[in-house]
């Protein structure tokens, strides 16, 4: 019997991960994870951090299992090789020069976005490498209204968006996001959306929890509203169970329902 679910898309903070568990990750799933990679099975962390900040959690997590690939600030890949994560450099240098065509027309207008913000809220708006603007505010009500602004925004600016994760925004080019990315490692390994699982929790996941992308889709019980609406519209299953306990029971609820399809055929 053919390994029904050949790739595994988690995003990390709230659905893989919770910092106060112990352990953060729990070993059911990094042993569901580790059983699948052994029978030849790919495992993607699909992350809004940055490359140093989820290699130093993940080393202090202590996991038993190693993804193959990482998506990182949710739209870099890096591929697991030789003991480290290496770039793949065609997809990630097409994503920083579309980013930087883009930008350059955001970075004029960032000084009046963050002066629209910190008049109206105690927020803080930067800078980074990554985004001409990012957000932190102080209370999620008030980044539904910046949320809004900035969207109205990106509507002046053919294919800018907002990537929104709880607290914390920052724009992005609309071509390359948590589910595009996933659809490029699929490239990259032969792996088609029929045997793809994707597991999330918020805004920023929902581009990757969608048949397009995977026909598994898993979302945990801490899942904010609207993914839990989306995921059980496309078919896939909230899990009564927060974080990656819940990921776990999804993901042997999925494998269950595959196996079970399999056999009746």
């Amino acid at each position: 019997m053919s390994l029904p679910i050949k790739l595994i898309s988690t995003d990390f903070d709230g659905t893989l991960f919770a910092e106060f568990e112990n352990p953060p990750v729990p070993v059911k799933l990094q042993n569901l994870i580790g059983d699948l990679q052994r029978q030849g099975a790919k495992w993607v962390i699909n992350t809004g951090r940055d490359l140093s900040s989820l290699m130093e959690t993940m080393g202090r997590s202590h996991l038993s299992v190693k993804p193959d690939f990482l998506v990182i600030v949710e739209r870099e890949i890096y591929v697991h090789r030789n003991q480290e994560y290496v770039a793949s450099a065609e997809w990630n240098a097409a994503c920083a020069t579309a980013h930087g065509e883009l930008f350059r027309k955001v970075h004029e207008d960032s000084p009046r976005l963050m002066a629209w913000v910190e008049e109206r809220f105690k927020a803080s708006v930067y800078a980074d490498a990554y985004s001409p603007f990012c957000l932190i505010a102080e209370r999620n009500e008030d980044a539904d209204v910046i949320h809004d602004y900035l969207n109205e925004y990106c509507r002046e600016v053919p294919n800018l968006t907002v990537v929104r994760n709880d607290v914390y925004a920052r724009f992005s080019h609309a071509a390359f996001n948590k589910g595009t990315a996933l659809a490029e490692i699929g490239r990259q390994t032969g792996i088609g959306a029929e045997s793809i699982l994707a597991a999330g929790d918020h805004l920023n996941d929902l581009p990757m929890l969608t048949r397009k992308h995977a026909r598994w889709l898993v979302a945990p019980e801490n899942a904010i509203e609207t993914v839990k609406t989306t995921v059980r519209s496309e078919g896939g299953y909230v899990s009564h169970l927060s974080r990656g306990h819940g990921v776990a029971d999804g993901l042997e609820f999925c494998l269950r329902k595959a196996e079970s399809s399999m056999t009746a055929r």
